[in-house]
C-alpha cells in the first residue's frame, strides 16, 4: 500500500486472488505509454495510475494511521507484533529453501522457526538471532526466478504496490504456505493482513523524505523494486554492468573516441 515498498507485495488469500487476476487481466489489454518507456514496464499507464491511487489513499488514510499507530503503541509492543506475524510467514522461506534445493539454508530455517516458536513464545521474541542462525527471506517468486524464469513486465498492484507478473503470480501458492492463513476467517485475513502492512507502513516512514525529494517517484520505486528483487533473486550475486559502455543512438550511431583521440587534448575536461 505504500508508494515505496521495496518489500515484495502481501496480502492474504482473497485480497491477493482478487487483485491478481483483475490486474492481469487488465494489463493484457492495456495500452503501452507513447514515445520512449522502460522496457520492463510496457503498461506504464496503467501503473502510474494505480499508482496515483495507492498514493492518494496513503497520504488520506494509511500515513496517518501508521504514524497514529507509532505514536500510541510503545517499540517493544510494535516489535513483538511483527515478530509474531512476520514467524507465521517464515513457513514460506523454508518451502521454497526446499524448492530451491537450499538444504542447509532449510535445517538453518527450520531450526530458526521452531526455536522462535517455542523459547521465544510464537514468534514474541527471537532468541534464534541471539543463537546465531541467519534470517533469510524466500518466496516462491524467488523460487521461480531461480530456475530461471523471466519476472515478466512491471506491475503496481492496487493496495499490495509494486510487483512483476511473476510475483503477482507467486501470491497465491505463497499464501497457501503462510500460517497467517490457517484460521480460514475473511475477517480475521482482513485483520492480518492490514496489521502486516500497517507495521510496513511505520518502518518506511523514515524514508518518506527520500521519496519526496525524487524527481519521478513512480520510476524511483519502479527501479528500486526491480533492483531489489533481482538482488533477492540471485542471492546478491547481481553481475556489474560496465561503467565505461555509453549508450548509443540508434539513429545516429557514433563510435566511443579512440585512445589516440582522447589523448591529443581535443577533449575538455
Amino acid at each position: 500500500m505504500h508508494r515505496i515498498a521495496l518489500r515484495r507485495p502481501e496480502g492474504c488469500r482473497w485480497v491477493v486472488m482478487v487483485i491478481s487476476a483483475c490486474v492481469v487481466t487488465l494489463a493484457a489489454g492495456c495500452a503501452a505509454v507513447p514515445g520512449k518507456r522502460d522496457p520492463h514496464d510496457p503498461w506504464e499507464r496503467m501503473n502510474r495510475a494505480t499508482y496515483r491511487f495507492n498514493d492518494a489513499l496513503d497520504r488520506g488514510v494509511v500515513k496517518p494511521v501508521a504514524k497514529g499507530y507509532k505514536k500510541i503503541v510503545p517499540h517493544p509492543i510494535r516489535t513483538g507484533i511483527a515478530n509474531v506475524l512476520d514467524n507465521a510467514g517464515y513457513t514460506t522461506t523454508i518451502v521454497n529453501d526446499l524448492l530451491q534445493a537450499k538444504f542447509k539454508a532449510c535445517a538453518s530455517d527450520t531450526g530458526r522457526f521452531l526455536l522462535n516458536s517455542t523459547a521465544g513464545v510464537a514468534g514474541i521474541f527471537d532468541p534464534a538471532s541471539s543463537a546465531g542462525l541467519a534470517k533469510n527471506d524466500e518466496d516462491f517468486g524467488q523460487t521461480l526466478g531461480y530456475w530461471g524464469v523471466h519476472p515478466g513486465p512491471y506491475l503496481v498492484l492496487p493496495l499490495l504496490g509494486p510487483a512483476t507478473v511473476r510475483d503477482t503470480i507467486s501470491m497465491y501458492p505463497d499464501s497457501q504456505t503462510d500460517l497467517k492463513s490457517l484460521p480460514q476467517d475473511i475477517w480475521v485475513d482482513i485483520g492480518l493482513f492490514g496489521l502486516s502492512r500497517l507495521g510496513t507502513r511505520v518502518e518506511l516512514l523514515s524514508i518518506d523524505e527520500t521519496l519526496k525529494n525524487a524527481y519521478d517517484p513512480y520510476a524511483f520505486v519502479r527501479n528500486a523494486y526491480l533492483q531489489h528483487r533481482e538482488y533477492e533473486v540471485r542471492d546478491g550475486n547481481v553481475p556489474e554492468e560496465p561503467a565505461d559502455e555509453a549508450p548509443v543512438d540508434e539513429e545516429n550511431p557514433q563510435s566511443p573516441p579512440t585512445d589516440n583521440a582522447a589523448s591529443s587534448g581535443s577533449a575538455t575536461p
